[in-house]
């Protein structure tokens, strides 16, 4: 005789501290890997503290720091400025910090459920025009050419900006490729397929060579071109994200909604896609860290990302070579923005997983 459904038992909840142990110290195979990996540390972090705080100069000159063996963070202190904005004018450099503002600002609000309505929609491209508009120069201030430009700035501008005009475009790229019309299905297969395959840096050298080209009577300027090319880049990338969410998706709902009179895009807004981009929540975040480490190439233009301007910042004669600790510098702002980004994916799964409607 089955038991009552509510007398079903349950698995009983392991205590953190529990579920840590049995991780780390669970199997033989866990344990040696453990036992490893502090070895590892053991080895490494004590020379690593030394050379970064104990025989470190805090501050003084190049000279200064040329007399002990440790970090110079010194010149993070005197070249945190270029890192940050690069060759954009000193008495400006008030406008790239309000654009950081902006799109810190932009991300965290598009980032929390509550604020996802229609109006946001709206906030996007009159954010990416103001931030626009405060590096050229805009509002009546003195302007400024993107060759000026650079630092953390450009790699929040063109990261959050392209990644978001490519998301539309992804979608429809989507359901172009699975759509029943064999042109339109081949053309977002070729599409899809000759961006996948051509390196991110042909994609910008058509940017700067082609286009002018192509379009002699339309001067647009570089980086409005290179901006161009990436969203349509990375359209392609997003779309197969999206295309695997699709499919994850049971036939018989968009059946059930034609049933019922439903047309095709009305079922895709409010009974397909809603469910198919939750599926694939892990995907466009791991896509969204690739891209943003993907914007250093945009040195291959003459654009000072913020890697690039911490490269620079070390080959001031008055601070030659000390990359490491501008490479250290640039790598604990990614893996801030990078790291973040990937709780934020585990923390909007589980709440969608709690109110799934």
């Amino acid at each position: 005789m089955t038991k009552p459904a509510g007398n079903i038992s349950r698995q009983p909840v392991q205590a953190p501290l529990t579920k840590l142990r049995i991780g780390l110290l669970g199997t033989l195979p866990n344990t040696i890997v453990t036992l490893l990996t502090l070895a590892a540390l053991a080895w490494l972090l004590p020379p690593l503290a030394r050379w970064a705080l104990l025989d470190a100069t805090w501050s003084g000159t190049s000279a200064d720091c040329a007399m002990r063996d440790g970090a110079c963070w010194a010149f993070i202190t005197a070249k945190l400025r270029f890192i940050l904005f690069a060759f954009y004018p000193p008495e400006l450099q008030w406008r790239p910090a309000l654009v950081i503002l902006i799109l810190a600002a932009l991300l965290v609000t598009s980032a929390l459920p509550r604020f996802w309505r229609k109006e946001l929609l709206l906030v996007w491209p009159v954010a990416a025009l103001v931030c626009w508009m405060l590096l050229t120069g805009g509002f009546g201030s003195p302007p400024v050419p993107s060759n000026q430009w650079g630092g953390l700035p450009v790699t929040l501008f063109v990261w959050a900006i392209c990644f978001a005009a490519a998301t539309p475009l992804a979608i429809l790229l989507a359901l172009a490729r699975r759509s029943r019309l064999g042109g339109l299905r081949t053309l977002s297969i070729v599409y899809i397929e000759v961006m996948r395959g051509t390196p991110m840096v042909a994609i910008l050298y058509v940017a700067m060579l082609i286009l002018p080209m192509a379009l002699p009577d339309a001067q647009f300027d570089k980086m409005i071109r290179a901006m161009i090319m990436i969203t349509l880049f990375w359209a392609a990338y997003v779309a197969e994200v999206v295309r695997a969410g699709l499919q994850a998706i049971l036939s018989g709902q968009q059946e059930a909604a034609t049933a019922l009179g439903i047309g095709y895009w009305r079922t895709m807004h409010l009974v397909v896609l809603p469910q198919a981009l939750r599926i694939v929540i892990p995907g466009m975040v791991n896509l969204a860290i690739g891209f943003l480490l993907a914007t250093s190439l945009l040195a291959v233009i003459g654009v000072f990302d913020l890697l690039n301007a911490a490269r620079a910042a070390a080959t001031d004669p008055g601070w030659l070579g000390f990359y490491n600790e501008a490479y250290l510098l640039v790598a604990l702002v990614y893996f801030a923005i990078c790291f973040g980004a990937s709780r934020y994916s585990l923390w909007l799964e589980r709440l969608l997983r709690k109110n799934p409607a």
